[in-house]
């Protein structure tokens, strides 16, 4: 018999019994508003190439971007992330700031397409270069200031090709500063800056560098990347990025830094994002081909728990899927 003086007045399990009631006091729920869908667009026509680690992800070109945003918008997706496979790439990924560039291309597609549709573009250089890492080289190492301008020209381009908000994600410092101040020099006050703030060395990009053809060749991006042994550290980048102008900041990876997730959103007030990478992604879509988990049950089971860390909004290659299993009542 139990020894709990509340016993039975107290029954945990009576708001558990009727799935009705269940659903009615759930604490955390997702909403397809939730949701960013990155997309991978390349040159040329007719191209649908699958990323082999990230099973329903595709490299398209601008013709099959037309049907994969049309999918998007009617699934009630509210916004895409886009990510860049150049023509070619060089020392300092000049395609990144061409106004003829990939992603800017992809940009005035989309916006032609789906008006409504918002589009959120990546900051970085790692796709463009052919060194493959975020910045500019100089003796070796990334030269901070350098790739300041040509980042904050990268920005320039895309929200002059009618991007909605801007992702900076090089993890420079002082990149949201030098963004927010050359868009505001070209009358661009009121496109957001969505800010890669907590962007860790993480072993779980693997699948994404794959899809980008982004690994470094020389090195790795532990001398810009954040340690992934520190948190306080997060809170740090996070101040500073607010102070710079930043609108929304972001903790990258998700899963494996929920409690980064929860520590930002307690200490500060702004829209806190999280990137569900394609590492978290690949792993719940292996394991479910091979049937050792339920992978619909997982997939919703990681989303909401990056949620109820405190995410107001979450990037995720599950967008698609997801969408449709909460229109099944998921």
């Amino acid at each position: 018999m139990p020894t709990t003086s509340s016993f039975p007045k107290t029954r945990m399990r009576r708001l558990r019994r009727l799935p009705v009631l269940r659903r009615m006091v759930r604490e955390t729920t997702l909403a397809v508003s939730d949701f960013i869908y990155p997309i991978f667009v390349t040159h040329g026509r007719g191209v649908r190439a699958p990323v082999d680690p990230m099973p329903g992800i595709n490299r398209l070109s601008l013709d099959y971007l037309l049907d994969e945003v049309e999918e998007v918008a009617g699934l009630g997706i509210p916004a895409v992330l886009l990510f860049g496979i150049p023509a070619r790439k060089d020392a300092e990924g000049a395609e990144a700031y061409d106004a003829g560039g990939i992603v800017q291309e992809a940009i005035r597609v989309i916006k032609q397409a789906a008006p409504d549709l918002m589009v959120v573009t990546d900051v970085c250089l790692c796709e463009y270069t052919d060194h493959g890492h975020c910045g500019v080289l100089s003796g070796g190492h990334v030269d901070n200031d350098r790739t300041l301008e040509l980042l904050a020209r990268m920005a320039e381009r895309q929200v002059e090709a009618g991007a909605d908000v801007v992702g900076p994600s090089a993890m420079m410092d002082g990149q949201v500063g030098a963004i927010r101040e050359a868009l505001d020099g070209r009358g661009f006050v009121d496109t957001p800056i969505m800010s890669y703030s907590a962007k860790y060395a993480s072993g779980f990009y693997g699948p994404f560098r794959d899809a980008a053809g982004s690994a470094p060749q020389l090195g790795d991006r532990s001398g810009y990347q954040m340690d992934p042994a520190n948190a306080a550290e997060a809170l740090r980048e996070v101040q500073a990025d607010i102070e710079e102008g930043a609108d929304v900041v972001m903790v990258k990876p998700a899963l494996a830094y929920l409690d980064v997730v929860r520590s930002v959103r307690d200490a500060f007030d702004h829209p806190v994002a999280a990137y569900n990478v394609s590492g978290e992604y690949a792993m719940v879509k292996a394991a479910a081909e091979n049937e050792w988990i339920d992978g619909r049950r997982v997939t919703l089971e990681v989303l909401t728990a990056i949620k109820r860390a405190g995410a107001d909004l979450i990037i995720s290659y599950h967008a698609k899927e997801v969408a449709g299993w909460l229109r099944e009542g998921a």
